[in-house]
């Protein structure tokens, strides 16, 4: 059976490339599950210092396989699973693994990214995308509601009213107008979207990793916070980092007038 996930590391990065190009990266159990060990283990993985997800062939991930989880009646379209399950089983164990990864995550969308495959790419740190992707929240054309995070991301993302539009539109949008609303960070050819992501994954993986790993704790666990929840957080991060060996060799670099040589420790 062809691998749903394909896993390579190089260089202190990880490349997870959805493997079902033929429906668009669709995610079904295989996929799901595959994509869960793989970030599983890139955590795991001392010598891993970045991530980047993209998807094979013309797409980044068209979300939810449908006929992975409907039943054999067409005229009825009866979900074999109750959908609460399915996301609680599938998607929320796997949104939360990717959310609480230790090192960047960087999505390269190379093409759809659609549904529940949006909902991955706003779970990820930073998104580089191909000028030629399309963009849709795709829930509300089937009569659904936003899962997989992106009704905690989305708003987050582009703001609430432009979110609740989209959400309800499902609006299929371009990526010059992705970056406009502040969906992604940066637009590449399709030709070059990934190899970009990838060397800015390099240089990250070369950085202090454990004060990215926390300052991705303190920017994600502020979101809500009060002001003094806030600063007390930042207090005992910053505590953490200052015990680090990365923080003294940044220290001895800066004096030395030379480039630091972080090894995340």
């Amino acid at each position: 059976m062809e691998t749903a996930v394909l896993y390579a590391v190089s260089e202190g990065v990880a490349t997870l490339t959805l493997n079902r190009p033929q429906v668009m990266n669709a995610i079904n159990e295989a996929l799901s599950t595959e994509l869960y060990q793989s970030l599983t283990e890139a955590a795991a993985n001392g010598e891993v210092r970045a991530v980047v997800i993209t998807g094979a062939g013309r797409g980044f991930c068209a979300g939810q396989d449908l006929g992975d989880v409907m039943g054999n009646d067409e005229s009825t379209a009866t979900s074999i699973t109750p959908l609460g399950d399915l996301v609680r089983d599938r998607y929320n164990a796997l949104i939360g693994r990717l959310r609480a990864m230790p090192v960047p995550v960087l999505a390269a969308i190379n093409g759809s990214c659609a549904g529940a495959g949006l909902g991955l790419a706003l779970a990820c740190d930073l998104r580089f995308a191909a000028d030629d992707a399309k963009f849709t929240t795709a829930f509300s054309r089937i009569g659904l509601v936003p899962d997989s995070g992106t009704s905690y991301f989305l708003p987050r993302a582009i703001g609430m009213a432009k979110a609740v539009e989209w959400a309800w539109s499902g609006e299929v949008i371009d990526g010059p107008t992705a970056l406009a609303w502040g969906l992604v960070n940066r637009l590449y050819s399709k030709e070059q979207v990934l190899a970009k992501t990838q060397d800015y994954a390099r240089d990250l993986a070369k950085g202090p990793t454990l004060a990215y790993r926390w300052t991705k704790e303190a920017l994600y666990g502020n979101t809500d916070a009060t002001l003094t929840e806030a600063m007390e957080r930042e207090a005992q991060l910053q505590e953490k980092a200052g015990n680090s060996e990365d923080f003294h060799e940044g220290v001895r670099a800066f004096l030395e007038k030379r480039p630091p040589q972080f090894h995340g420790r």
